[in-house]
């Protein structure tokens, strides 16, 4: 849990301003996957619908979607040590703001209080997560059709986390699609966290914006002091307010799936990287990111032999470490999934004669041929479990007796995936039962090296 309060002065919007955050995709909402969907919205307490979906819900309200919101509780701990109201006189009056902050944002809006405890939402991760399913039915929508949009589930607050987490078990038991907005992690992280690289934007158009900034404003009891005593300080300052009032949100986006296939599938990815890159050269920072060129460095480094005869990358991306692999091997192969980012890539190694491109879908698809190297970096994460152990049966099949099997991937939670990279190697290990020729771990990524059996050819 990561450790803040609301009296931290935190990142500065400035500094979110000269990120690549208002460069981000956007979100395929109006004429793309997500019209004609019935949209759920999920809150912890009452304000989180405005700040972090309130553009969302006026976009959804104009296009005639049909929207529900379940707020989990009252937000009557905002204020534990007031000296002029009580917990209970507080619930009613944020309740009362709630519904005046939705109404101006979707007006007639169908919301339900589950009058769960705040602050304790860890204790009632199942209720909420029966409540999404009945929500979802009421709609008379089928699962595919229903996107829940909730708290991101690493926001760092307690409750927002357990929403968050909620809303993903709810969606990949089901195959709802999800959207998560984060709140408190506008203050607490900055510009050179990795995890908003994936998310997508929403623009706002003026009157969206202007919506959302009065149903913030309906808030009061956050938004000003209740009173010039100690205990009744504003909650949500100015400075903090200022993350909200963008021209766009920001959301993780996890698309509709079948029913318990854990998140994304390889196909799912295709499309989304395509987005993802089509909006920028080099959308994850591979070229500029210290942490990215110490990361490549690192894996080339690991690499037990000078020279291969026959390489293989499987997710080569815009092809940053591929150019260096590719210099090691007397033929060199590079696949993804996207072909946005494969054309960088092809451009990349257009001057080594060895090197080849191709655009593949990976397990569903895989290149003829033995390899005496194989990479598989920051990729076993965006296939479903059952996807990732054909994964490795085809790695197993085409490494050369003696090869190199190099794995790297990052160790945090990946937005709409079910695996992260320790669950990835794990499973490698489990698996294929290869000897371990090198292992690097730390904080951010691990970087493990398998030798598949027998002896080099």
């Amino acid at each position: 849990m990561v450790s803040f309060t609301h009296h931290d002065a935190g990142t500065s919007e400035s500094a979110w301003a000269a990120s690549g955050v208002p460069a981000l995709p956007e979100l395929p909402l109006d004429a793309g996957e997500l019209a004609g969907s019935a949209f759920i919205v999920l809150a912890a307490h009452p304000d989180d619908e405005s700040l972090g979906a309130g553009g969302l819900m006026a976009r959804l309200h104009g296009l005639g979607a049909q929207v529900r919101v379940l707020l989990c509780t009252a937000g009557e701990a905002s204020h534990p040590d007031s000296p002029s109201t009580t917990p209970e006189r507080l619930a009613e009056v944020r309740l009362r703001e709630f519904d005046g902050a939705l109404g101006g944002l979707v007006p007639g809006a169908d919301w339900q209080y589950l009058s769960l405890p705040d602050g304790k939402l860890a204790a009632h991760r199942d209720r909420i997560v029966s409540a999404l399913h009945e929500a979802a039915a009421a709609t008379g929508q089928p699962p595919q059709r229903i996107v829940l949009v909730a708290p991101y589930r690493n926001d760092g607050h307690t409750d927002h986390d357990t929403a968050g987490a909620a809303a993903a078990e709810a969606a990949a038991s089901a195959g709802y699609g999800l959207l998560e907005y984060p709140i408190w992690y506008w203050l607490w992280a900055g510009p050179e966290d990795r995890a908003w690289h994936s998310w997508l934007r929403l623009p706002l158009q003026p009157a969206e914006e202007q919506a959302k900034a009065r149903a913030m404003a309906a808030h009061a009891s956050q938004v000003r002091a209740l009173s010039d005593q100690p205990g009744d300080e504003v909650l949500l300052p100015p400075d903090f307010l200022e993350h909200f009032a963008r021209s766009w949100e920001t959301f993780a986006w996890q698309p509709p799936s079948v029913a318990g296939s854990g998140g994304y599938a390889a196909a799912d990815a295709e499309g989304l990287f395509d987005t993802v890159h089509a909006g920028s050269d080099d959308p994850w920072q591979y070229t500029t990111s210290w942490y990215e060129q110490r990361k490549r460095a690192l894996t080339l480094a690991a690499l037990p032999g000078r020279d291969y005869a026959a390489g293989l990358e499987i997710g080569c991306s815009i092809g940053t470490l591929s150019v260096e692999l590719a210099e090691r091997c007397g033929t060199f192969l590079a696949v993804d999934a996207s072909s946005a980012a494969l054309a960088h890539a092809t451009r990349r190694l257009a001057h080594l004669p060895g090197a080849q491109t191709r655009h593949l879908t990976v397990p569903q698809d895989w290149p003829e041929g033995e390899f005496d190297l194989i990479v598989v970096s920051e990729v076993g994460y965006y296939l479903a479990p059952g996807e990732l152990d054909v994964l490795f049966e085809r790695v197993e099949a085409a490494l050369l007796p003696g090869g190199t099997l190099a794995l790297c991937h990052w160790r945090h939670p990946i937005e709409g995936w079910e695996l992260d990279g320790d669950a990835v190697h794990a499973a490698a290990r489990r698996q294929l039962r290869w000897a371990d020729a090198g292992l690097y771990r730390e904080r951010d990524f691990v970087l493990e090296i398998f030798r598949a059996p027998g002896a080099p050819q």
